[in-house]
């Protein structure tokens, strides 16, 4: 295996642990994870430890925003290889119900 290879497969693992870890991070108004409620626009994690991430929330003024925000900070920091997180919260594009994974439209009643 080349170096190159090995790289991008270690990114790999650690965006798979990012993506799992965003799943225990729930909006406390939804029983639906934020990653399902498709919240998550871009994950971008660099091979130094530096994680940025674009998220939305379901509405520009929601009252949970500052707990959600926080909560996927810490748990994303929780994350071994991860040394920086920079959290930048996006309304365009504007997050909608079509955003909802399977699994949440069949949670929430969507399907």
């Amino acid at each position: 295996m080349n170096k190159n290879t090995s790289e991008n497969s270690s990114i790999l693992q650690v965006e798979e642990k990012i993506v799992r870890m965003l799943k225990t991070v729930y909006d406390p108004e939804i029983p639906v994870n934020i990653f399902d409620l498709g919240l998550i626009y871009n994950i971008d994690y660099a091979d130094d430890g530096n994680l940025t991430v674009d998220m939305t929330l379901t509405a520009p003024n929601c009252p949970a925003a500052d707990y959600i925000m926080e909560d996927v900070r810490q748990k994303l920091e929780s994350i071994d290889e991860v040394k920086t997180v920079n959290i930048n919260l996006v309304f365009d594009p504007p997050w909608d119900k079509d955003m909802l994974s399977d699994e949440a439209k069949l949670e929430l009643g969507f399907l």
